[in-house]
């Protein structure tokens, strides 16, 4: 008797509906978030619970199948798309988007990997509480990818990454196996923390399919400062004072230059700058609390005062109302948009300790203008907690592509300052295929020996999301 395919086991364990092998509808989940690689893979499942994952995973080790788990396909460094041997299945958590259980005693809520982290925040705010997670993203990432990336966000300076923000996981390891860690609690020293293994390791460990997430009180009164300054060192003399005046309520401190913001007014005209866009960087801040909003009101007002007597900043726009709070955000949240309707351009993802934050800048900024001269910087990030997106594009005149074919220089440049500065070349993206090489260079040999060592523990087979984080 004929044996089974393995796509005709998964389909009778998933249901044919869930099983995709057609090419033109897998297009999507081969296809990386910025159109620029298209892998290949076997088939798609669809698994709808976690015994489910749990099956398909034991399936493909049987028959020797590299797995690439996915959420919501937004990564930016070629982790959750196969490569273009075709022998791998996509295992998307997309119909695992159940919130089993909103504990408001704890203060936490449990969620399945499927949720869209939009949905999340709506849950937390329907039970008078926030997850503080904020991705320009939102709206189709999901937490599984989040925690799987180990995602920051706008908010990591006061809240954390996504590592600081969840208790417990539920993750299918790659043997088959379901670990049950879904804990609840603040305090847990049993042992090794095998929950921050399984966060930012990329799929390569193990699928996770549900979280125990913190949430936080909802905050009443959020403010908004929209800040013109000179230089990133003022802009780090201003979130010293920030910290001083509101470290508490301090809850954002995004850096962006002034042709980020250019980009942004010319692609969205709808879109206007509350300030001349006159100087060479801008400050967006935040501050929320569940105090009164005068309150918070007047302690940004003399922080502001203070910066400005102190020739710290040239000018502020506080933002009076939640439209125009929300026009400010909206020139933050744009800046990726604009760039890729201006062009391509060379993308990355870094973090420098914070007090180092304007060195790298104007030493970065300056070895690139030599070599590359008149190469237009995109830079924007979070300032407060020491990571930044340093996109470089080409010179006027110089067409994209060409200006591509010197990404391994620029890369050298870039990189180069920021392990000098004792930073990390990937802050929130994670490695993913595209950034793998480059991490194994700059590690030491016995960093790079404990993570094979882990990697080797776990998934001996090398099945799970093979290629990525570790080269």
């Amino acid at each position: 008797m004929t044996q089974p395919s393995f796509i005709e086991l998964c389909k009778k364990r998933l249901g044919s509906a869930h099983v995709i092998s057609d090419p033109a509808r897998m297009d999507f989940y081969v296809t990386d978030y910025r159109k620029r690689f298209a892998g290949k893979a076997l088939a798609v499942v669809q698994p709808g619970n976690t015994q489910e994952v749990a099956d398909i995973v034991r399936l493909c080790r049987r028959h020797g199948i590299p797995i690439v788990p996915q959420g919501g396909n937004t990564g930016l460094v070629l982790g959750s798309v196969p490569d273009t041997s075709g022998k791998a299945v996509v295992i998307s958590l997309a119909r695992m988007k159940r919130i089993r259980e909103t504990d408001l005693a704890n203060n936490t809520m449990t969620v399945e990997a499927g949720c869209l982290l939009d949905d999340i925040h709506k849950a937390a705010q329907d039970a008078d509480r926030m997850f503080p997670l904020s991705l320009a993203s939102s709206g189709s990432c999901m937490i599984g990818g989040n925690l799987a990336a180990n995602a920051g966000g706008t908010a990591v300076l006061r809240y954390g990454t996504a590592r600081e923000l969840c208790l417990g996981l539920e993750v299918v390891l790659p043997d088959g196996a379901i670990w049950d860690g879904l804990y609840k609690l603040r305090k847990n020293n049993t042992g090794y923390d095998l929950r921050d293994l399984f966060i930012g390791s990329e799929g390569t460990l193990g699928i996770i399919t549900a979280a125990v997430l913190k949430l936080f009180p909802r905050p009443r009164t959020r403010q908004t400062a929209f800040v013109a300054l000179d230089t990133p060192a003022d802009a780090l003399r201003l979130l010293s004072i920030a910290q001083q005046f509101a470290d508490g309520v301090l809850t954002t401190f995004e850096l962006m230059s002034r042709y980020s913001l250019e980009l942004v007014t010319r692609h969205f005209p709808e879109l206007s700058s509350p300030l001349p866009l006159m100087q060479d960087y801008y400050v967006l801040m935040e501050l929320s609390s569940t105090e009164p909003e005068e309150h918070v009101a007047s302690r940004f007002e003399k922080l502001l005062q203070y910066a400005m007597e102190d020739a710290v900043i040239c000018d502020a726009a506080l933002a009076q109302t939640l439209s125009q709070s929300k026009s400010m955000w909206a020139l933050r949240e744009n800046i990726s948009a604009a760039q890729s309707r201006e062009g391509k351009n060379i993308k990355h993802d870094i973090a420098v300790p914070t007090s180092l934050f304007a060195e790298f800048i104007e030493t970065t900024d300056r070895q690139l203008q030599y070599r590359f001269p008149g190469c237009r910087m995109v830079t924007f990030g979070h300032l407060g907690d020491g990571s930044l997106h340093y996109n470089v594009g080409a010179p006027e005149g110089v067409a994209d592509d060409d200006f591509l074919r010197m990404q391994g220089e620029v890369n050298r440049i870039v990189y180069d300052n920021v392990i000098r500065l004792h930073g990390a070349i990937s802050a929130e993206h994670g490695l993913g295929a595209l950034k793998h090489d480059r991490n194994a260079a700059y590690k030491s040999e016995v960093e790079m020996r404990m993570m094979r060592l882990v990697k080797q523990a776990f998934d001996p087979d090398n099945l799970m999301n093979p290629g990525k984080v570790l080269p």
